[in-house]
């Protein structure tokens, strides 16, 4: 049957209407909440703060909201004048989670200024639930649909990897000028009034209104401008009535023995000062069986006196890792079977039906303990727990397991598995999250001092996670004399003198972009030459169609045939050339960098995998 054309036109129409109606609500809704911004007037990148209150049952820890924000228990602890992050919480308590602000471009002519977090999708969540109760409106559905266009919200599976975009703002210069140094993301409640969060804060109401206008509804995001946090009353967790009743008893029940055993060692003191001599040099004879036995079985002792240094190392992570049984372990591996191997001492083992990827140290793993404790983002492969062997001390990481291997092997491994430039530049966008997070967010900053395309994995989305803290160093701006790292990855200035600074992962992360790019190795093989000596002279100049035809010469072949955007290529090798300023200071920062590269068209300009738009996915 043939539709009239009339009929074809008058459809046509509404759909226009109804397209730029919904289009049209979004944009409204959007600006009166302050949600949206405009590229390059504020001072995005920064870091601000989410009011949030705990949660029962899932969030009554500082550990479990933590991980939901990827950040530390420290994190939230300092801003939230918490005393300790062991602290337990009560439900509503307030507290500050510091988040990442920046302004994402969605389309020519939208932007919304959102912290980029992601949250691994469970049994029985959806984007509604997820956004109004484990994240407490502090986002909405619409918006998560927005940032992830190729997943299906009605089909979402287990274990999947969401983007939630945590509504914030960063000021601009006129508010940084008039002492707004932070506008906190607060979700205005059914209790609310303007004047009431302007007196929680120490702000105003008119200051409120100015940049969130007057039309708040309930439940949207109110932008809170203030010159420095505010100190929150944390209540105090008072002990139950059967702890104190246990508490008074157990202390008449201590005086009394201390009583008896007062009068009891008045009498034995004077009968054991006479036997003390001999005792002593008894004491020394068997001491000195004991040495020679421990000697004769091959030294035990001293593997054993390096098992419980290190676990009261480490016994401040207990409350946060599972601590394996060396059994388990070597069930998991086959008894750490060759074929279990995945690189090094790493092992692929299965524990109850999960794969995990289980590190045998080779040296103390205390130090990447301590830092891996404080550390906790997406972009960062999770540490599960840890494992000491009584028998010999060794130390084993039990980390989750990466299903895609290392970017190492996806580049310069199986050539049949050729990656898009869609792909190549999530996994930049990642790495560098995850630098930003390590380098911005942690105290002390954190330096890896290892990036490599070997040492970022990606899991089974192709998102990239970095691996190996092995070298990592908390603390920055320091001098060593024992340089360690990889060939063709570390930066001048340590090489030569030594010099640790968070500018150093930046050097290494501008050859991996090269790599990224190129699909070349960050050393050849057989001449030796170093990568990231080839790529000068590539972007000189101001002519340019001569820059990019030789950059064209020098990309990988495989970009080449899928005729992806020059415009995108380009901004990343610049991104990549000015992280490799033999001059540290003129390096930019991973804040910089996450900016930048985020500012490539490929990376927003993406389409669902049924050809609609973000916009017309809200509509929809």
């Amino acid at each position: 049957m043939r539709i009239k054309p009339s009929y074809l036109s008058s459809v046509l129409l509404f759909f226009l209407y109804y397209h730029h109606h919904v289009d049209s609500q979004v944009l409204e809704e959007a600006n009166s909440t302050g949600y949206t911004c405009t590229p390059n007037q504020t001072t995005s990148p920064c870091q601000t703060y989410a009011f949030y209150r705990a949660l029962a049952p899932d969030f009554l820890d500082l550990a479990s909201i933590g991980d939901l924000f990827s950040v530390s228990r420290l994190m939230i602890s300092n801003p939230s004048n918490i005393s300790s992050p062991e602290s337990p919480l009560i439900p509503n308590q307030p507290l500050f989670v510091p988040l990442a602000c920046s302004c994402n471009s969605i389309n020519t002519s939208f932007s919304i200024s959102y912290a980029n977090l992601s949250y691994t999708i469970k049994g029985g969540d959806t984007f509604y639930l997820v956004s109004t109760f484990k994240f407490q409106n502090l986002t909405t559905y619409q918006s998560v649909m927005v940032v992830n266009p190729t997943l299906i919200p009605t089909s979402l599976e287990i274990g999947v990897t969401v983007i939630f975009p945590i509504f914030c703002k960063c000021p601009n210069t006129t508010q940084l000028q008039n002492q707004v140094n932070y506008l906190i993301s607060y979700v205005f409640q059914p209790s609310d009034s303007l004047a009431s969060i302007a007196s929680m804060f120490n702000s105003t109401t008119q200051s409120i209104i100015d940049i969130n206008g007057e039309n708040i509804e309930l439940f949207d995001t109110v932008f809170v401008p203030v010159s420095r946090l505010p100190q929150l009353t944390q209540p105090s967790v008072a002990p139950s009535p059967s702890m104190i009743r246990r508490e008074r008893k157990g202390l008449i029940t201590g005086l009394a023995i201390g009583l008896g055993l007062c009068g009891l060692l008045l009498v034995l003191i004077s009968g054991l000062w006479v036997y003390r001599e001999a005792l002593f040099k008894k004491r020394k004879v068997m001491d000195a069986d004991k040495e020679a036995q421990q000697l004769g079985r091959g030294g035990k002792g001293v593997s054993e006196k390096v098992d419980v240094n290190l676990m009261a190392d480490v016994s401040g992570c207990l409350d946060k890792y599972k601590v394996y049984k060396i059994e388990e372990l070597r069930q998991a591996t086959d008894g750490f079977d060759q074929r279990c191997v995945i690189q090094g001492s790493v092992y692929k083992g299965c524990i109850d039906g999960e794969l995990y990827a289980i590190k045998k140290m080779k040296w103390n793993a205390y130090e990447e303990l301590k830092i891996l404790q404080k550390v906790n983002h997406g972009n960062l492969v999770k540490l599960e727990g840890f494992c000491i062997d009584p028998e010999d001390g060794n130390c084993y990481l039990v980390y989750e397991y990466v299903e895609n291997g290392s970017l190492h092997s996806r580049l310069h491994g199986n050539k049949n598995e050729r990656l898009g430039w869609k792909t190549r530049l999530r996994i930049a966008v990642d790495v560098a999250n995850g630098l930003q997070y390590i380098h911005e967010h942690t105290r002390p900053r954190v330096v890896h001092k290892d990036i490599k395309s070997s040492n970022i994995l990606l899991d089974a989305n192709m998102r990239a996670k970095i691996a190996n803290f092995g070298l990592a160093k908390s603390g920055c701006n320091a001098i060593t004399m024992h340089i360690v790292g990889t060939q063709g990855y570390i930066a001048p200035e340590y090489l030569a003198d030594g010099v640790v600074s968070t500018k150093m992962d930046v050097f290494s992360f501008g050859v991996v972009l090269l790599e990224l790019v190129s699909g070349r190795e960050a050393i050849d093989d057989e001449e030796g030459k170093l990568l990231w000596l080839t790529v000068s002279g590539i972007l000189d100049g101001n002519d340019q169609q001569r820059k990019e035809k030789r950059l064209r010469e020098w990309m990988d072949g495989v970009l080449l045939e899928e005729s992806c955007s020059m415009d995108s290529l380009m901004n990343v090798m610049a991104v990549a050339i000015a992280c490799l300023q033999r001059d540290p200071s003129k390096r930019p920062t991973m804040v910089d960098i996450v900016y930048a590269l985020c500012k490539s068209d490929d990376l927003f300009f993406d389409v669902s995998e049924d050809g609609l738009s973000p916009r017309q996915v809200i509509a929809r």
